[in-house]
């Protein structure tokens, strides 16, 4: 299974190096954009839903480093809930 990272900047600045068990996520994000933050929680929970979806077609159980990554950066968006127009971009893919 081809696994893959993508590259994100937060509005704080700091960025983040993101895995994906799976290169759907690129169905989902387009290096250069940006999104408003609870958009890109959505799409990543998304994506990672399904690329922990083709690791248990393949091998029996769910990705476990998809769901770790998810908790990431949910744990992350949620500093900035109580701003508005705050956005996500995603720099990069890495493959």
């Amino acid at each position: 299974m081809p696994e893959m990272h993508f590259l994100v900047r937060w509005p704080d600045g700091s960025g983040q190096r993101c895995y994906s068990p799976s290169l759907v996520i690129k169905d989902f994000f387009v290096p250069g954009q940006s999104y408003p933050v609870a958009e890109f929680v959505q799409r990543s929970r998304t994506a990672l839903d399904i690329a922990s979806e083709r690791v248990r077609q393949k091998y029996g159980y769910g990705c476990g480093h998809a769901a770790a990554q998810l908790e990431e950066i949910e744990r992350i968006a949620a500093q900035f809930d109580n701003r508005s127009g705050v956005r996500v971009t995603v720099e990069a893919f890495e493959e």
